[in-house]
């Protein structure tokens, strides 16, 4: 079986007898009963490919759909004037790289059908193109955009690019408004979704299919497809890691599935770890190993965001569907990106619980995390990971309070924000990293426990106090009788004081009763 690896043109993918998950009965239903549509998947989710599929359709080739379902359905497979551009192809430092992917494109099409406003502005001369384009052909034209957001995504956090790119493609894309006497079909596709200061916000004709339960398995392979397209290759993925095939897709769950992209759709596998895996057979986090997000990271930071919400915080539908709010929240731009995904829907309030997809995501972006909160970034935190979960899951809580002791030992490092935050998202951080069961602040009968840490044969309850001592920190715990909930449990309990200095960041004095 030959896997489409990278592959993310639909002519080669098919003529080079690649697999393909057939996903036409989804196109022909956008192609049937709509105009303008935008979808919002995570990066290597097929969304290129899309694109690629809705271009050969349109023009007409049909010996490429050969077996696949819009092959029986009515279709004049006529070919119409294609407009595709594709953003994904350029670094953007200044709004003259975007202006010169634009012109590239226009030049182009301004030969191809005989439009003479090479001399205007970047938005006119794609007007003129579309409308030259139906003129000299006749039919309607077909708009395909791929990653639209690009230039935008690249701008994050230098304000005045960011504006200089929004003035630039604002009336480019409005054109698709202003001409649409003229046009067929329009296809936009992207990571993020900007809102009210958009280039989108006068585009109210797109039907934003990114959490449209209709068009939630688009992209991606669902459970069905892994099953009817890869079964034998499971099997000998299964037979070279030495597992049986049962295993082995229980294995290809847990750590490539649980995309949600609406309440109740089908989860999505991602297809670039997937399609990876079954061709190298080999388990590894490929898609975590194809970008950094340290653009996500930095907004953590800089929002100062307790990490432990990731995976509590509730949003309104209008909030996780756009990242206007990103300075103020994280969550929307950490959804869209792929890193977090529909967990729930509260009915009653209209909000959505995200939560990690799979374990490649979860324990990728957790490791991610940790040098970015560690205070001492001369030594990276992972070399000391192994001998710090040995002595959590053996029940040596000096030992390990002495790792974070040193951990911390960060000499002139200064960390903005609330100093009890910054202790409580190290650690969390650190435990979510080790594969461990971790709860911040989490509600008692009388009060909150700052941090419990629980493994299969031991409970650490950890009372966190700045510039105070670790006494105060014991006798509280005391107090509000926090380990009165694991009695009985089997489990030895370790109470764990600890005082951290908000001027040096440091970890100045613990102590574990038992």
């Amino acid at each position: 079986m030959k896997y489409p690896i990278g592959i993310q043109n639909f002519d080669e993918l098919r003529r080079g007898n690649y697999v393909y998950i057939d996903k036409t009965s989804l196109m022909w239903e956008l192609v049937s009963e709509g105009k303008y549509y935008f979808l919002s998947r995570p990066r290597r989710f097929g969304k290129s490919l899309l694109i690629s599929t809705m271009e050969a359709f349109f023009s007409g080739q049909r010996e490429l759909f050969k077996g696949l379902y819009v092959d029986s359905v009515d279709w004049d497979w006529q070919q119409y004037p294609i407009l595709h551009l594709d953003l994904n192809v350029q670094q953007y430092e200044s709004k003259e790289d975007l202006l010169k992917v634009l012109n590239r494109h226009l030049e182009v099409w301004e030969k191809q059908y005989d439009s003479p406003y090479g001399e205007r502005d970047v938005w006119e001369r794609f007007l003129q193109v579309v409308r030259r384009a139906y003129e000299k052909t006749g039919r309607q034209v077909v708009i395909l955009i791929d990653e639209y957001d690009k230039p935008l995504l690249q701008a994050n956090g230098n304000e005045t690019l960011q504006s200089e790119y929004r003035n630039t493609l604002k009336p480019f894309y409005g054109v698709l408004k202003t001409c649409d006497r003229y046009i067929k079909f329009a296809f936009l596709t992207g990571v993020t979704k900007f809102g009210k200061v958009s280039v989108f916000s006068d585009l109210n004709n797109l039907t934003d299919l990114s959490l449209d339960y209709r068009y939630a398995t688009i992209c991606g392979i669902t459970e069905e497809e892994l099953h009817r397209y890869f079964d034998e290759s499971v099997a000998l993925l299964a037979e070279a890691n030495k597992m049986d095939k049962k295993a082995c897709y229980e294995r290809l769950r847990y750590d490539y599935d649980g995309y949600h992209f609406d309440v109740g759709a089908p989860g999505m596998y991602n297809p670039f770890s997937v399609l990876n895996t079954l061709s190298s057979r080999r388990f590894r986090d490929y898609w975590f190993e194809t970008g950094t997000p340290t653009f996500l990271v930095n907004q953590l930071q800089k929002t100062n965001y307790p990490l432990e919400m990731l995976t509590r915080e509730e949003l309104f539908e209008d909030t996780l569907n756009s990242i206007d709010v990103m300075d103020e929240n994280p969550l929307p731009l950490l959804y869209q990106s792929g890193y977090l995904t529909i967990h729930g829907y509260n009915e009653q309030f209209k909000l959505y619980q995200l939560g990690f997809p799979n374990r490649e995501v979860e324990e990728g972006f957790v490791k991610f995390l940790v040098p970015f909160y560690s205070p001492n970034k001369a030594e990276r935190p992972q070399l000391f990971i192994a001998n710090f979960v040995r002595d959590v899951e053996t029940g040596n809580a000096e030992g390990f309070m002495q790792r974070v002791e040193r951990f911390f030992d960060g000499g002139d490092y200064q960390v903005a924000g609330k100093a009890e935050l910054y202790f409580q998202n190290v650690l969390w951080a650190l435990f979510k990293l080790l594969g461990l069961y971790v709860d911040v602040e989490r509600h008692t009968t009388d009060g909150r426990m700052d941090i419990l840490v629980q493994t299969k044969d031991f409970v650490y309850i950890l009372e966190l106090k700045i510039d105070k001592s670790a006494d105060i920190a014991l006798q509280q715990i005391e107090d509000k009788q926090y380990a009165k909930a694991f009695e009985g449990d089997g489990r030895r309990v370790f109470k764990i004081g600890a005082n951290f200095s908000s001027t040096t960041r440091r970890l100045t004095e613990w102590k574990v009763g038992g």
